[in-house]
């Protein structure tokens, strides 16, 4: 058994550490830890907390993988619902679909009885009122419906205010991998902007066989390299871990032009080795890893790579 996640991901580590030890499926585990992120306001990248988008609607994306049968359960752009991660898996499990995205995601959330929340507390919408009156003036905010985003979105956009994804990856007792993302994304994008976390294959992949991985960060970077899917396909050809997300790397280092920056790459094979590595990254990037072995989870320092 193995336990991964970023170092945003603290609120729920334990619980599912815990769930794991217990003998529940990895999803089963990855699930319950994840939606004790988003519950925590003290996390601001995710569920109740979250940045809003431009016009100051948080907007919610997540997804879940399950490595053995390789279902998926997407959603994205989702606003007024507080545990994505669940409403992705529900996806998975009640809908012949793998990802549904802005009114009809909502729709379906409330079909099922999800826990509605509009995740917008006080200081970020105190910030984001502040952000509009100096990007576009004092009377902006009572504008913006009539307005065009595009220079206005262009001009606020912080990926440093916020630009981590809560990521779990897990492996059980049986050897069933499985992946879970959730994410506000970034502050001030523009309305209805996915990033990498609800594609399957760019934010988040798993596959019992091989391995799994999950990415932070720029997610616009990943969707174009296909990075967790890519991982486990170099792992299916036979490299170790450490050169399957070298070879990753090596993708994210061809790209050129649009939005260029920073990518955490987490990531684990079938037999429950662990790597992450932060790619044009500053600062301290942590993560949380727990095996059996471990009394608590562990938090670890990244390895850092320049492109």
């Amino acid at each position: 058994m193995i336990l991964l996640a970023n170092s945003e991901g603290a609120p729920g580590i334990s619980a599912s550490a815990a769930a794991l030890r217990a003998g529940k499926p990895a999803l089963d585990a990855l699930e319950a830890g994840i939606r004790l992120v988003e519950a925590d306001p003290k996390v601001r990248s995710v569920g109740r907390g979250g940045w809003p988008n431009i016009l100051g609607q948080v907007e919610l994306d997540a997804a879940v993988m399950d490595g053995t049968t390789l279902r998926t359960g997407a959603v994205g752009a989702l606003a007024g619902y507080l545990h994505p991660v669940s409403v992705a898996r529900a996806v998975m499990e009640r809908l012949p679909h793998e990802l549904l995205v802005g009114a009809g995601a909502a729709r379906f959330a409330q079909e099922i009885g999800a826990d509605r929340d509009s995740n917008l507390i006080a200081d970020s919408a105190r910030t984001w009122r502040e952000l509009i009156k100096h990007e576009a003036g004092p009377h902006a905010i009572d504008r913006l419906d009539n307005m065009a985003l595009i220079d206005l979105c262009r001009a606020a956009m912080d990926p440093e205010r916020v630009r981590d994804t809560t990521v779990y990856l897990g492996r059980d007792a049986a050897g069933g991998l499985a992946s879970a993302t959730s994410t506000s994304g970034w502050a001030w994008k523009y309305p209805g902007r996915l990033g990498d976390s609800p594609i399957i294959g760019a934010g988040s992949y798993a596959d019992s066989a091989y391995g799994a991985a999950a990415c932070t960060h720029t997610g616009e970077m990943t969707i174009r390299a296909g990075t967790a899917r890519s991982i486990v396909l170099y792992l299916k050809m036979g490299l170790s871990l450490r050169d399957a997300v070298d070879e990753a790397v090596k993708d994210l280092a061809r790209l050129r032009g649009g939005m260029l920056a920073g990518v955490v790459i987490h990531a684990i094979d079938a037999r429950g080795t662990a790597r992450v590595v932060a790619v044009n990254c500053d600062g301290d990037i942590r993560y949380w890893i727990w095996t059996p072995d471990m009394q608590a989870p562990e938090l670890r320092a990244a390895e850092h790579q320049e492109i």
